[in-house]
């Protein structure tokens, strides 16, 4: 049941990015949110990634910091796809040597569209992303799974 990010991409254009991310608890168990996500370019190492905004004191994130891999799933009716990787956080609190932080609210906004996402007030958007520490969460796809029709 392979799939490929055409069947991610049609998903995230069908339920307006709506995702559920699942990481890994200390315990085992599963921890999964719902988020908005979408397919885009890693803005360092290129390629395509599946990139969603988590707000910066999210319980998520201590997960994706210490075990540095997610799932995330899209569907649509009955159609599905998950997505499996490598975890790259970029914000204010997970800094990447390779990206300069004022380029930070460019990156949430291109994820944010990415998702379908759209806002009259960039600046209000940015200034709300700041506040929150929002992290921009990139997943490099090792596995993409699904029911691709």
């Amino acid at each position: 049941m392979t799939a490929d990010l055409d069947l991610v991409r049609r998903l995230v254009g069908a339920e307006h990015g709506l995702a559920i991310i699942a990481t890994t608890r200390t315990d085992g168990s599963v921890h999964a949110s719902l988020v908005n996500a979408g397919v885009m370019q890693h803005p360092v190492a290129g390629g395509p990634v599946v990139g969603a905004v988590i707000q910066g004191g999210a319980l998520k994130l201590t997960h994706l910091r210490r075990t540095g891999r997610a799932t995330i799933a899209f569907r649509s009716g009955w159609e599905w796809a998950s997505v499996d990787g490598q975890v790259t956080l970029i914000g204010p609190n997970d800094p990447h040597p390779d990206f300069p932080a004022d380029r930070l609210p460019g990156l949430l906004r291109d994820i944010f569209s990415a998702a379908g996402g759209t806002h009259d007030d960039w600046a209000e958007y940015d200034r709300v992303m700041a506040a929150e520490r929002r992290v921009a969460v990139l997943i490099t796809p090792s596995r993409v799974l699904g029911n691709q029709r």
